[in-house]
């Protein structure tokens, strides 16, 4: 497909510098893509061959000018809090509908899982089930991949969405549930958790979700829907703190739930932890994702489980862990 300035775009470009963007550009890169990954700031961490550029992600004419020439524009922002989406998310998804509407880039977004209620009993989520979000973040994620999609269905732009269950792999530290422990289970110190530690749920690889977002935005016949990054069996949050001290050669881990009703009470004075519990349902019940539809269609399969925990306690007892693009990195993506 031809840009605007009638050349066949090659450039792909990561919007978000947090740890899903750096891997997507990384990934990016590694196949041979000429990549950008542009933030606020356009500094932190840089990832070999890749050119970091700054973009007020809100502001349409800048986005549709970094895009003249894309291929793909890779939405893996996250506001800076919970409490901020509905402000924040708004502007920056307007912006990349424009620009994917204006320069022909494809736009492939890293959705989550908070636009589904509570699971029944241990059935999984498919990109095929109904949507039932609980609180506004569920709603907002929801409504931008609905309008996007819907884009597509009219002409009006090119798009595909990627969901992804909890993130697990490195540079993640204390932002993701799944290794905010690694620390602490490293010296052999007890692990605390949200919700159930005996609760099946599923935590899907960040460089899985790097390599789905990439195979997506190069093939047409993907475009116009959901997909589900590839994600191994589900284990319990005991199971993971387990596996986690057992790569690290750590004593056997000790797992511990938070209370609930601390968790109540310390959300009436913190709006932070309050947007936390509106979801906490995906920890406390059974959190399970299919996606059986992405490995037989797209053949990803899922990286080893064995590989993904050693890769992620290991790399995480590095200090170098920074947070998302615009912020503070909010879990589960």
């Amino acid at each position: 497909m031809l840009n605007q300035s009638g050349r066949t775009p090659s450039t792909h470009i990561v919007l978000g510098a947090g740890p899903a963007g750096r891997a997507t550009a990384k990934h990016l890169q590694h196949l041979g893509h000429e990549v950008m990954l542009a933030s606020h700031s356009g500094a932190g961490p840089t990832v070999d061959g890749v050119r970091r550029v700054r973009i007020d992600a809100t502001d349409p004419a800048a986005v549709s000018s970094l895009a003249a020439n894309a291929a793909a524009l890779y939405n893996c922002l996250n506001p800076t809090s919970y409490t901020r989406w509905a402000q924040e998310w708004p502007p920056i998804h307007a912006a990349l509908m424009h620009a994917a509407q204006t320069t022909g880039a494809v736009l492939v977004t890293l959705s989550n899982l908070y636009m589904y209620g509570p699971l029944d009993e241990n059935i999984p989520i498919t990109p095929e089930t109904g949507e039932h979000p609980q609180d506004p973040k569920g709603q907002i994620r929801a409504q931008m991949d609905r309008e996007a999609l819907a884009a597509h269905r009219d002409g009006s732009l090119r798009a595909v969405v990627v969901r992804a269950s909890d993130f697990l792999g490195p540079h993640l530290g204390d932002n993701a549930h799944g290794t905010r422990n690694i620390p602490a289970l490293a010296r052999g110190r007890r692990a605390w958790v949200l919700g159930s530690a005996a609760e099946l749920h599923s935590w899907t690889d960040i460089e899985d979700v790097a390599a789905t977002l990439a195979a997506v935005a190069t093939r047409p016949e993907t475009h116009g829907r959901t997909w589900f990054a590839p994600t191994n069996p589900p284990v319990t949050q005991r199971e993971l703190a387990t596996a986690s001290a057992e790569a690290l050669d750590a004593p056997t881990a000790k797992v511990s739930t938070m209370p609930q009703r601390l968790m109540t009470m310390l959300g009436y004075l913190s709006p932070m932890i309050r947007e936390l519990m509106s979801v906490s349902y995906q920890f406390t019940g059974p959190w399970i994702i299919d996606s059986n539809a992405t490995t037989k269609t797209l053949g990803l399969q899922p990286t080893d489980w064995r590989t993904v925990v050693q890769k992620s306690a290991r790399a995480n007892l590095a200090s170098d862990v920074h947070g998302n693009d615009c912020g503070n990195f909010t879990p589960n993506k």
